[in-house]
Protein backbone atom coordinates (compact mmCIF):
# COMPACT_ATOMS: atom_id res chain seq x y z
CA UNK A 1 0.00 0.00 0.00
CA UNK A 2 0.98 3.18 -0.85
CA UNK A 3 0.56 5.48 1.93
CA UNK A 4 -1.10 8.98 1.63
CA UNK A 5 -1.79 10.12 4.97
CA UNK A 6 1.10 8.07 6.93
CA UNK A 7 4.53 7.71 7.43
CA UNK A 8 5.86 4.34 8.17
CA UNK A 9 9.50 3.67 8.64
CA UNK A 10 11.76 0.84 10.68
CA UNK A 11 15.37 1.10 11.96
CA UNK A 12 17.42 -0.44 13.96
CA UNK A 13 14.57 -2.57 15.91
CA UNK A 14 12.74 0.91 16.08
CA UNK A 15 9.47 1.41 13.96
CA UNK A 16 8.32 4.67 13.85
CA UNK A 17 4.23 6.07 12.70
CA UNK A 18 3.89 9.34 11.94
CA UNK A 19 0.19 10.59 11.28
CA UNK A 20 0.25 13.28 8.40
CA UNK A 21 -1.84 15.37 7.77
CA UNK A 22 0.08 18.52 9.29
CA UNK A 23 -2.18 21.18 7.64
CA UNK A 24 -5.85 19.51 9.54
CA UNK A 25 -3.94 18.43 12.26
CA UNK A 26 -3.29 15.01 12.12
CA UNK A 27 -7.09 14.64 12.14
CA UNK A 28 -8.17 10.51 10.98
CA UNK A 29 -9.68 10.01 8.30
CA UNK A 30 -10.90 6.50 6.54
CA UNK A 31 -8.14 6.27 4.28
CA UNK A 32 -5.54 7.26 7.60
CA UNK A 33 -7.40 4.20 8.81
CA UNK A 34 -6.72 1.75 6.36
CA UNK A 35 -3.29 2.73 5.91
CA UNK A 36 -2.92 2.28 10.08
CA UNK A 37 -4.25 -1.11 9.86
CA UNK A 38 -1.63 -1.77 6.87
CA UNK A 39 0.93 -0.80 8.86
CA UNK A 40 0.64 -2.08 12.54
CA UNK A 41 -0.45 -5.66 10.34
CA UNK A 42 3.17 -5.27 8.78
CA UNK A 43 4.80 -4.35 11.91
CA UNK A 44 3.28 -7.16 14.01
CA UNK A 45 4.75 -9.56 11.38
CA UNK A 46 8.11 -8.06 11.20
CA UNK A 47 10.35 -9.93 14.20
CA UNK A 48 13.02 -7.76 13.72
CA UNK A 49 10.94 -4.63 15.23
CA UNK A 50 10.99 -4.40 19.18
CA UNK A 51 9.41 -1.18 19.41
CA UNK A 52 7.16 1.70 17.93
CA UNK A 53 6.77 5.27 18.55
CA UNK A 54 3.67 6.89 16.88
CA UNK A 55 3.57 10.71 16.65
CA UNK A 56 1.88 13.71 14.47
CA UNK A 57 3.62 15.62 11.59
CA UNK A 58 3.68 19.52 12.23
CA UNK A 59 2.23 21.60 15.27
CA UNK A 60 -0.19 18.98 16.78
CA UNK A 61 -0.14 15.26 17.97
CA UNK A 62 -3.52 14.13 16.10
CA UNK A 63 -6.89 16.58 16.73
CA UNK A 64 -9.11 13.29 16.59
CA UNK A 65 -11.32 12.97 13.90
CA UNK A 66 -11.83 15.07 10.78
CA UNK A 67 -15.58 15.85 10.90
CA UNK A 68 -15.10 16.39 7.03
CA UNK A 69 -14.15 12.44 6.52
CA UNK A 70 -17.04 11.48 4.03
CA UNK A 71 -18.03 9.00 6.81
CA UNK A 72 -19.27 11.84 9.36
CA UNK A 73 -21.41 13.45 6.47
CA UNK A 74 -25.09 13.82 7.06
CA UNK A 75 -27.01 13.48 4.03
CA UNK A 76 -30.50 12.79 4.16
CA UNK A 77 -29.76 10.76 7.22
CA UNK A 78 -27.38 11.50 9.92
CA UNK A 79 -24.01 9.45 10.20
CA UNK A 80 -24.11 6.16 11.60
CA UNK A 81 -20.81 7.20 14.06
CA UNK A 82 -20.79 3.92 15.76
CA UNK A 83 -20.05 2.10 12.45
CA UNK A 84 -17.23 4.69 12.40
CA UNK A 85 -16.54 3.73 15.80
CA UNK A 86 -16.81 -0.41 15.16
CA UNK A 87 -14.63 -0.31 11.44
CA UNK A 88 -12.08 1.91 12.52
CA UNK A 89 -10.95 3.06 16.62
CA UNK A 90 -12.18 -0.39 18.19
CA UNK A 91 -9.40 -2.34 15.37
CA UNK A 92 -7.07 0.46 16.18
CA UNK A 93 -6.97 0.26 19.65
CA UNK A 94 -7.51 -3.54 19.55
CA UNK A 95 -4.18 -3.75 17.50
CA UNK A 96 -1.99 -1.44 19.56
CA UNK A 97 -3.11 -3.31 22.65
CA UNK A 98 -1.96 -6.61 21.17
CA UNK A 99 0.87 -5.63 18.83
CA UNK A 100 3.95 -7.61 19.90
CA UNK A 101 6.00 -5.22 20.45
CA UNK A 102 5.92 -1.81 23.41
CA UNK A 103 4.37 1.24 22.00
CA UNK A 104 5.45 4.64 22.80
CA UNK A 105 3.49 7.95 22.09
CA UNK A 106 5.32 11.16 21.17
CA UNK A 107 2.75 13.81 22.03
CA UNK A 108 3.48 17.20 20.17
CA UNK A 109 1.17 19.90 20.48
CA UNK A 110 -2.88 18.97 20.59
CA UNK A 111 -3.82 15.25 21.22
CA UNK A 112 -7.90 16.03 21.24
CA UNK A 113 -11.05 13.30 20.97
CA UNK A 114 -9.86 10.39 19.69
CA UNK A 115 -6.19 11.78 19.30
CA UNK A 116 -5.89 11.94 22.87
CA UNK A 117 -7.39 8.30 23.26
CA UNK A 118 -4.62 7.22 20.91
CA UNK A 119 -2.00 8.46 22.75
CA UNK A 120 -3.09 6.51 25.98
CA UNK A 121 -3.69 3.66 24.08
CA UNK A 122 0.17 3.21 24.11
CA UNK A 123 1.76 1.60 26.79
CA UNK A 124 4.44 4.89 27.57
CA UNK A 125 3.00 8.46 26.32
CA UNK A 126 6.13 11.22 26.56
CA UNK A 127 4.51 14.91 25.99
CA UNK A 128 6.35 18.22 25.09
CA UNK A 129 5.72 20.74 27.54
CA UNK A 130 3.38 22.90 25.61
CA UNK A 131 1.24 19.75 24.69
CA UNK A 132 -2.13 18.93 25.62
CA UNK A 133 -4.92 16.69 26.19
CA UNK A 134 -8.89 17.40 25.02
CA UNK A 135 -11.69 15.23 25.51
CA UNK A 136 -13.39 17.51 23.03
CA UNK A 137 -16.20 15.19 22.41
CA UNK A 138 -18.92 16.67 24.86
CA UNK A 139 -18.43 20.32 22.75
CA UNK A 140 -20.60 18.19 20.00
CA UNK A 141 -22.64 15.89 21.75
CA UNK A 142 -20.53 13.04 21.88
CA UNK A 143 -19.45 10.23 24.71
CA UNK A 144 -15.69 9.48 24.81
CA UNK A 145 -14.61 6.50 22.17
CA UNK A 146 -11.24 4.93 21.04
CA UNK A 147 -10.92 3.88 24.70
CA UNK A 148 -10.81 6.60 26.56
CA UNK A 149 -14.17 5.71 29.26
CA UNK A 150 -11.61 3.32 29.93
CA UNK A 151 -8.57 4.58 30.08
CA UNK A 152 -9.23 7.95 31.55
CA UNK A 153 -11.22 6.25 35.22
CA UNK A 154 -8.31 3.61 35.48
CA UNK A 155 -5.20 6.24 35.37
CA UNK A 156 -6.39 9.37 37.20
CA UNK A 157 -9.58 8.45 38.92
CA UNK A 158 -13.20 9.02 38.79
CA UNK A 159 -13.45 12.55 39.50
CA UNK A 160 -11.34 13.45 37.07
CA UNK A 161 -11.81 11.55 34.25
CA UNK A 162 -15.94 13.03 34.63
CA UNK A 163 -14.17 16.57 34.98
CA UNK A 164 -12.36 15.72 31.76
CA UNK A 165 -14.90 13.88 29.77
CA UNK A 166 -17.68 16.06 30.74
CA UNK A 167 -16.56 19.42 30.67
CA UNK A 168 -14.04 19.71 28.08
CA UNK A 169 -11.15 21.51 29.22
CA UNK A 170 -7.98 21.52 27.97
CA UNK A 171 -5.39 19.42 30.25
CA UNK A 172 -1.96 20.46 29.96
CA UNK A 173 0.69 18.16 29.29
CA UNK A 174 2.75 18.32 32.92
CA UNK A 175 -0.45 18.60 35.07
CA UNK A 176 -1.29 15.29 32.51
CA UNK A 177 1.97 14.04 34.15
CA UNK A 178 1.43 15.21 37.88
CA UNK A 179 -2.22 13.24 37.62
CA UNK A 180 -0.71 10.19 36.09
CA UNK A 181 -2.28 10.34 33.03
CA UNK A 182 0.93 10.04 30.99
CA UNK A 183 4.35 8.88 31.96
CA UNK A 184 6.29 12.04 31.42
CA UNK A 185 6.48 15.94 30.17
CA UNK A 186 9.44 17.17 28.65
CA UNK A 187 11.03 20.40 27.34
CA UNK A 188 9.67 21.03 24.09
CA UNK A 189 13.19 21.10 23.16
CA UNK A 190 14.08 17.84 24.19
CA UNK A 191 11.02 16.12 23.23
CA UNK A 192 12.48 14.08 20.05
CA UNK A 193 16.32 13.10 21.79
CA UNK A 194 14.00 11.75 24.97
CA UNK A 195 12.02 9.47 23.16
CA UNK A 196 14.91 8.56 21.08
CA UNK A 197 16.55 7.23 24.23
CA UNK A 198 13.87 6.11 25.22
CA UNK A 199 12.81 4.25 22.25
CA UNK A 200 16.70 2.51 21.89
CA UNK A 201 16.35 1.58 25.62
CA UNK A 202 13.21 -0.57 24.90
CA UNK A 203 14.03 -1.67 21.62
CA UNK A 204 17.17 -3.49 23.83
CA UNK A 205 14.85 -4.96 26.55
CA UNK A 206 13.50 -8.48 26.56
CA UNK A 207 10.59 -8.30 24.48
CA UNK A 208 7.97 -10.54 25.34
CA UNK A 209 8.14 -9.64 28.68
CA UNK A 210 7.33 -6.11 28.29
CA UNK A 211 4.54 -7.07 26.44
CA UNK A 212 3.38 -9.83 28.80
CA UNK A 213 3.33 -6.75 31.40
CA UNK A 214 1.31 -4.91 29.75
CA UNK A 215 -1.47 -7.78 29.38
CA UNK A 216 -1.30 -8.29 32.91
CA UNK A 217 -1.56 -5.09 34.32
CA UNK A 218 -4.38 -4.46 31.62
CA UNK A 219 -6.08 -8.03 32.95
CA UNK A 220 -5.80 -6.94 36.64
CA UNK A 221 -8.83 -5.05 37.13
CA UNK A 222 -11.56 -7.58 35.96
CA UNK A 223 -9.43 -10.24 37.50
CA UNK A 224 -9.28 -11.43 41.32
CA UNK A 225 -6.75 -11.93 42.65
CA UNK A 226 -6.28 -15.23 42.55
CA UNK A 227 -7.12 -15.22 39.03
CA UNK A 228 -4.28 -12.62 38.50
CA UNK A 229 -2.22 -14.84 40.11
CA UNK A 230 -2.49 -17.58 37.82
CA UNK A 231 -1.88 -15.21 35.17
CA UNK A 232 0.73 -14.12 36.45
CA UNK A 233 1.92 -17.68 36.94
CA UNK A 234 1.06 -18.87 33.73
CA UNK A 235 3.01 -15.77 32.31
CA UNK A 236 6.22 -16.45 34.51
CA UNK A 237 6.28 -20.45 33.31
CA UNK A 238 6.37 -19.16 29.42
CA UNK A 239 9.04 -16.48 29.79
CA UNK A 240 10.65 -18.70 32.52
CA UNK A 241 11.42 -20.77 29.08
CA UNK A 242 12.34 -18.07 26.76
CA UNK A 243 16.17 -17.18 25.34
CA UNK A 244 15.80 -13.50 26.95
CA UNK A 245 15.78 -15.13 30.42
CA UNK A 246 17.94 -17.24 29.62
CA UNK A 247 20.69 -14.74 28.73
CA UNK A 248 18.89 -12.04 31.75
CA UNK A 249 20.62 -14.64 34.06
CA UNK A 250 23.64 -15.56 32.44
CA UNK A 251 24.11 -11.52 32.24
CA UNK A 252 23.45 -10.97 35.76
CA UNK A 253 25.84 -13.89 36.56
CA UNK A 254 28.99 -13.20 34.46
CA UNK A 255 28.26 -9.48 35.64
CA UNK A 256 28.01 -8.20 32.31
CA UNK A 257 25.40 -6.17 29.80
CA UNK A 258 22.22 -8.80 28.20
CA UNK A 259 22.42 -8.64 25.44
CA UNK A 260 18.57 -9.76 24.48
CA UNK A 261 17.13 -10.34 21.52
CA UNK A 262 13.41 -10.19 22.02
CA UNK A 263 13.13 -14.47 21.88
Amino acid sequence: MQYQNILFERNAGVARLTLNRPDKLNSFTGDMHAELRDALDILQADTSARVLVITGAGRAFCAGQDLADPAMAATDKAPDIGNVVEQNYKPLVLRLQNLRVPTVAMVNGIAAGAGASLALACDLVIAGKSASFLQAFSKIGLVPDTGSTWFLPQRVGMARALGLAMLADKLPAETAAQWGLIWQAVDDSALAETVDKLASQLAAMPTKALVRTRQAMHAAPSHTLEQQLSMEGGFMRELGWSPDYAEGVAAFMEKRPPRFTGN
